[in-house]
């Protein structure tokens, strides 16, 4: 199924940033940013970004598939491309517990996942990574992440907003300003 992409008006603006929405404050990225089409793709959709955006946006992504199936979910799926960018990203937020993590984690595929998810598949094989252990010291900082990332965004506020043309799903495109109709 085809799902037919339409333009609409979005603004981040104060009021998002403090109520800490953070999803809705990466939207611009979620939308025009694909982690489907391959890292050149999806490294030339971020130049139109500032750098806290692209590190928000990769660690919501990291945060998500973790938090949903743990580490060997988030290196299985497509959303593995973005590790070193996350990575980064956590360590420019300060998050040093769970970029630790991370790096242990992609330690156990060789140092430097592939960003194609079929390597990564092989690296996962080859290295017969486990990642249970990894997995339970995330659950355990998870909530000091989201405050994190939360502040982060506060702190970085100019660097995220946002006022122009978001081309979103028919199905999922908001009336106006983020006001999202499901």
């Amino acid at each position: 199924m085809n799902t037919e992409m339409v333009p609409r008006h979005y603004k981040v603006s104060d009021e998002q940033i403090d109520d800490g929405d953070i999803q809705s404050v990466i939207t611009p990225l979620w939308w025009a940013v694909s982690i489907y089409d391959g890292e050149t793709e999806m490294y030339d959709a971020l130049d139109n970004f500032t750098d806290p955006q692209k590190y928000v946006w990769a660690v919501q992504w990291y945060y998500a598939e973790v938090e949903n199936g743990g580490h060997d979910q988030f290196f299985y799926n497509d959303t593995g491309i973005v590790w070193s960018l996350a990575l980064e990203g956590l360590r420019e937020m300060g998050c040093d517990t769970v970029a630790e993590i991370l790096e242990q984690a992609a330690h156990r595929l060789g140092g430097t996942p592939s960003f194609d998810r079929e390597t990564r598949w092989q690296e996962m094989e080859r290295h017969n990574a486990e990642f249970d252990d990894l997995d339970q010291e995330f659950y355990e900082c998870d909530s000091l992440l989201d405050k994190a990332i939360r502040e982060y965004v506060r702190s970085n506020r100019e660097d995220f907003y946002f006022d122009g043309t978001v081309y979103f799903p028919e199905s999922m495109a908001p009336d106006e300003y983020g006001e999202e109709e499901y």
